[in-house]
């Protein structure tokens, strides 16, 4: 077996764990080596006994096995990771030429299978690609587990340091009564995370969003701080507004930069003092509601303009949430993704599409300005097989990428037996010959493939 000790780190690979089943004790130690070079924290076993414990649903890695071991084989190796996680990924060493083996193992559920002697890159990059498989499926599970737990809460994906830094936030300020400013673009996840806040605080009462931009100025503050009946033309009953709505909950407020300037003093008030009066009534209403106010635009800088008030901006802004843009967070794409299809397929009713990995990549150095937003109606439109012309070229060849092994065997066969007929000019004695194998076994192929061309000898 080829082994080069010149083996790249994983750039970032946490979590990369690897069980290695390897009876030759060599090459045990220098498949290890290679994998633990490669970023991978690996558990080498001699046979398959000493594996079968270690495997279960909730392992998080990968296994690396070979397919002739002494006692239980690689493939029953396989079986029992199948049947205790289908979605375990596993990779299969299997001896020169053994082809058979190789198709069984395919067949039988293995993530890939590597020919014996191998090179060390050969190896890294299905492993890594194994990897990343099975941390996408774990965190698909993880969010499916969080949406039925909570489903009114949508999950906060991404594993980049930006967002890691906004969950070190909430964790830190959810539990608290402040106030909170969240910043970032249309698009980004600021409602997302103001639900998160709202989740992490435990409060019993609704979580109420209004969107300020939406709402035509002449009804603004009715439907804010409410109206008792006769307060204005058309009211003809008492109405209860968003932020006594709230009570016990939260009021998330985007878009607040669209506040006309004479509610921003009324809604600074009633941060100050915790109560409100409806529109056209004089009685002081006590409420237990936090605000979670969300800007697109620079407040301190519209605050300078004179375009927003500075007083309220240093009230909503005691604790402030950036959210970065997606192409900050390119990392984040795969998992955002992954997620996005997952659950469009399951809305729609349908199977979700294949990608490959040069597909991924492009879409990783996309711009998407309309942010996480705009990568979910993608994905909405990828599954439903309408996104744009280039996407859709790129479907069908994600689509052949995922053809199984068998079948790409197969395709190959039936074009060498075609080639071989064509140049003994359907001679099926002359191309069996040629093909080395017996006029029989090509018969069999020819009625298998359904290629008319022949003729006898």
């Amino acid at each position: 077996m080829e082994t080069s000790l010149n083996v790249p780190h994983a750039p970032n690979a946490p979590n990369a764990l690897a069980i290695l089943i390897e009876d030759e004790q060599s090459v045990r130690k220098a498949t290890t080596q290679t994998l633990e070079l490669g970023g991978f924290s690996v558990q080498a076993c001699a046979d398959a006994e000493q594996a079968l414990p270690l495997l279960h649903a909730g392992f998080a890695g990968i296994v690396v096995t070979d397919v002739r071991l002494p006692g239980r084989s690689g493939l029953e190796v396989l079986a029992h990771a199948v049947a205790a996680d289908a979605d375990l990924p596993v990779i299969v060493v299997t001896g020169h030429g053994d082809v058979a083996m190789a198709v069984e193992a395919m067949r039988a559920g293995a993530y890939d299978f590597i020919e014996k002697p191998f090179a060390a890159d050969r190896l890294l990059e299905t492993a890594r690609r194994a990897q990343e498989k099975r941390n996408l499926v774990l965190d698909n599970r993880r969010l499916r587990e969080a949406w039925l737990a909570d489903p009114a809460t949508p999950a906060l994906v991404g594993q980049s340091a930006a967002m890691e830094r906004v969950r070190t936030l909430i964790r830190s300020v959810g539990p608290t009564s402040v106030d909170i400013l969240i910043n970032g673009q249309t698009g980004a996840g600021k409602e997302v995370v103001a639900r998160q806040l709202h989740a992490a605080s435990e409060r019993k009462g609704p979580f109420v969003a209004i969107n300020c931009g939406a709402l035509p100025e002449s009804v603004f503050e009715s439907e804010i701080f409410g109206h008792e009946a006769g307060a204005f033309t058309g009211a003809q009953k008492r109405r209860i507004g968003k932020l006594e709505y709230a009570n016990g909950g939260t009021l998330f407020l985007d878009e607040i930069e669209s506040m006309p300037m004479a509610l921003q003093v009324k809604l600074l008030r009633v941060l100050q003092e915790r109560r409100l009066e409806r529109l056209g009534g004089n009685e002081s209403i006590v409420i237990d509601c936090r605000v979670i106010a969300a800007s697109k635009a620079d407040l301190l800088q519209l605050s300078a303009q004179g375009l927003f008030r500075e007083d309220l901006y240093y009230r909503i802004g005691v604790v402030s949430i950036d959210l970065p843009r997606l192409r900050e967070r390119r990392d984040d794409i795969p998992l955002l993704l992954a997620h996005f299809i997952h659950a469009a397929a399951i809305r729609y009713g349908r199977a979700a599409p294949a990608w490959t990995a040069a597909l991924m990549a492009q879409w990783q150095q996309r711009d998407w300005p309309g942010n996480v937003r705009e990568l979910r109606n993608f994905a909405d439109r990828w599954v439903l097989g309408v996104a744009d012309s280039s996407a859709a070229d790129a479907a069908a060849a994600a689509s052949a990428a995922a053809v199984s092994l068998p079948q790409r065997l197969d395709a190959y066969e039936r074009t060498l037996i075609e080639d071989a007929l064509t140049g003994a000019d359907g001679n099926v004695a002359l191309a069996a010959e040629q093909l080395g194998i017996p006029r029989k076994t090509l018969y069999d192929k020819i009625k298998k493939y359904d290629l008319a061309n022949a003729r006898g000898a």
